[in-house]
């Protein structure tokens, strides 16, 4: 994450973050972000784990926490997350200028963990759990095709010798192996490219 760029745009409302591997329904997305104010912290988003993450900061990693143990909640990326105009604005002196970088080398976790470490343990904002949002780590078959529409994100990853995805109807498994056209096509009937059998939604 580069938060260079948050300088350029400390006037938008959300900065949000999903992987190339996620569909996101963008139409949801927005109504779930009217829900909350811009103008104050707010961190959304999905654990992929069952408990807080406990990390050790031992003397190397300068946090003036020496020898210290640290629990915090963080999203996944793999599911996506959002933060607020205020919150991305506390965390430029923190994040900006490759500094999000360094944090990330100094706890040694990748960069949806240096997040939630920024957010949750050094500016204390909470993270807000959206079960809307899904990632690659949960099991797509079990997202049920009426609860769609209610859905922000999915995602799809190749699992040993089976796809975890989505059970839709729509393309043949060998044109859309991951499902995401079929999604697609579920949610947004009307596009050109969604063949004619599928009923709009």
């Amino acid at each position: 994450y580069q938060f260079q760029f948050l300088a350029f745009f400390s006037f938008s409302r959300w900065w949000c973050h999903f992987d190339d591997d996620n569909y996101v329904n963008v139409p949801r997305l927005v109504r779930l972000l009217d829900e909350y104010s811009p103008t104050q912290d707010w961190y959304l988003g999905k654990p992929s784990i069952s408990s807080p993450l406990e990390i050790f900061l031992d003397n190397t990693k300068s946090f003036n926490e020496a020898n210290k143990k640290v629990t915090f909640w963080f999203a996944t990326g793999g599911a996506g997350f959002c933060i607020s105009r205020a919150l991305a604005l506390r965390m430029l002196p923190i994040a900006s200028s490759g500094k999000f970088v360094a944090i990330g080398d100094k706890i040694r976790f990748p960069d949806d963990v240096t997040m939630g470490f920024i957010i949750e343990h050094i500016l204390n904002v909470p993270l807000t759990v959206v079960d809307a949002f899904h990632s690659h780590l949960e099991p797509m078959e079990f997202i049920r095709p009426e609860t769609f529409h209610d859905q922000v994100s999915f995602s799809y990853a190749r699992m040993k010798n089976e796809w975890n995805v989505v059970k839709v109807d729509g393309f043949d498994l060998k044109t859309d192996p991951k499902r995401i056209y079929s999604l697609h096509c579920y949610l947004y009937p009307f596009f050109s490219i969604c063949p004619k059998t599928i009923k709009r939604r």
